[in-house]
């Protein structure tokens, strides 16, 4: 059986933390940022993790095992 391929876009969108857990970007700050709050703005310029909802979906596109 071929190897599994890790999704290039996911590959490029995520991280792991030192502990394991899988990192993402913020959405809402690409453009439009004239009518958003400074802190909205810096707070969206910070990392989240990845909600345990989303997180089969995350692993399946890195190929990582559950």
């Amino acid at each position: 059986m071929p190897k599994m391929k890790t999704n290039s876009s996911a590959k490029k969108r995520f991280a792991f933390t030192g502990s394991g857990k899988i990192k993402r970007k913020r959405a809402y700050k690409n453009h439009i940022l004239t009518k958003k709050e400074k802190d909205r703005k810096r707070a969206l310029g910070k990392m989240a993790i990845v909600s345990k909802e989303d997180l089969g979906n995350v692993k399946m596109l890195l190929c990582i095992g559950k």
